[in-house]
């Protein structure tokens, strides 16, 4: 359990001491969710988690509480605690709210962005290209995450960021799936490519269309209502075409 992690030199490190031990249960939990090692539906049992984590019950029962809040446990009669499924439902909808989330973001950003935050949209979409060319995943997606956050933290905007990150940390499970639905990464550098040309040129209008287009990817596949894009264009290349 964290609370017996140390620094290597026998002392509990400053992030360990500083939480209590229902956070430390709580964050080992959460995170187990989101990674998958306990799958949706799985049996949360308190006397079990209680063994395995050497903690009494109190601490496992209000993570437990808490986990249920965000939607990643879900508490039933019969069975008790249960990790939450994910329904076709579910998943349409917390895309639905993160695009809300960050077209608003997007639309405040633009005007008042800095030069270092669009320098780091930058070497962030540099870095999803090179990880999407070397077939790294698991990199791609953090650099992705962290591409999407930089532009609601552009915002400048506290109570936005605050409700992102909660939505994100929920999330966190669906990134199987939204890859599943869209086949490949491959066209996401140039989806990302389109959206930061739109920042660069202080349009938010354009910016928010091509983020939207790029969020709204996987639930259109969800729902059955198109087929994986071809690469996002822009404003002026769409008026080329016609």
């Amino acid at each position: 359990m964290a609370a017996n992690e140390t620094d290597g030199r026998g002392t509990k490190s400053p992030g360990v001491r500083n939480k209590t031990l229902r956070e430390q249960v709580f964050d080992h939990l959460r995170e187990e969710i989101l990674s998958s090692r306990l799958s949706p539906g799985q049996e949360l049992n308190e006397l079990a988690l209680s063994a395995e984590l050497e903690v009494s019950r109190g601490p496992i029962r209000e993570a437990l509480s808490k986990l249920a809040s965000e939607g990643l446990v879900k508490v039933t009669p019969r069975r008790g605690a249960i990790v939450a499924e994910l329904t076709d439902e579910e998943f349409i909808e917390a895309y639905q709210v993160r695009e809300a989330l960050e077209t608003l973001a997007i639309r405040l950003a633009v005007p008042r962005i800095e030069a270092e935050e669009v320098d780091r949209l930058r070497e962030l979409h540099e870095e999803m290209s090179e990880f999407v060319a070397n077939d790294e995943t698991t990199e791609f997606f953090d650099a992705n995450a962290a591409f999407h956050q930089q532009i609601v933290d552009a915002s400048k905007n506290a109570k936005l960021g605050e409700h992102y990150r909660l939505l994100m940390a929920q999330m966190g499970r669906y990134l199987p799936r939204s890859l599943t639905l869209r086949g490949t990464t491959d066209s996401s550098p140039d989806e990302h490519a389109a959206i930061l040309a739109a920042i660069e040129a202080g349009d938010p209008d354009e910016a928010a269309r091509l983020l939207a287009n790029h969020i709204e990817i996987p639930q259109r596949i969800e729902a059955g209502e198109g087929e994986l894009p071809q690469p996002a264009l822009t404003a002026a290349e769409e008026s080329e075409e016609q």
